[in-house]
């Protein structure tokens, strides 16, 4: 498929909002990918499709994991955390995507894993990076990515766990891991 074909299949998936949130994750990633040598085209595809399952319904999502035999330790958790997983899924079974680096950069977009590889850091970064997100020191983060990918997924990921702690919500064990790898 491509892009026009893809974008077709999403819009209808998800709000305006989100739509929009997609071809600014999509340009970013586009740039970085770029910028950092990786395929251009799979960084546009693992973009698109990142956000797929963001508002699919989670019991359903549930259903997917346990029928699919997805990480049991997906179960517990809410569609913040579930939908990449699905979303790879869904890239997989509906998409035809069989390239493992694509899934797993939709797969690990929210929370990043150990070990990410530099498509997985693009589109991690694209999504927290995009031209449509605004919070404090989203500007700086920008800043970082234009310098160097691994600088810029440590400040990212250290961002996000920063901010699941200062809102006292649960951090996803994958996203610990990811952080102790990054920091190491």
């Amino acid at each position: 498929m491509e892009r026009d074909d893809y974008l077709a299949a999403i819009k209808t998936r998800m709000p305006e909002k989100r739509y929009i949130h997609t071809i600014g994750v999509m340009e970013t990633a586009i740039f970085l990918a770029e910028k950092y040598n990786e395929n251009a085209k799979s960084a546009e595809t693992a973009a698109i499709l990142h956000d797929i399952a963001k508002y699919a319904d989670e019991d359903w999502m549930r259903q997917i994991v346990i029928q699919n035999g997805l990480d049991h330790r997906l179960i517990g958790w809410g569609s913040e955390i579930l939908h990449g997983p699905v979303g790879a899924w869904i890239a997989e079974n509906e998409f035809n995507i069989i390239n493992e680096d694509i899934l797993n950069a939709i797969r690990f977009h929210t929370t990043g894993r150990a070990g990410m590889t530099k498509l997985e850091k693009i589109i991690y970064i694209a999504d927290m990076i995009e031209p449509n997100r605004k919070f404090p020191g989203v500007e700086e983060l920008r800043i970082l990515a234009n310098k160097d990918i691994d600088e810029a997924l440590k400040a990212c990921i250290c961002h996000s766990i920063a901010f699941l702690v200062h809102t006292k919500q649960q951090i996803y064990p994958v996203s610990i891991e990811c952080y102790n790898d990054v920091i190491s």
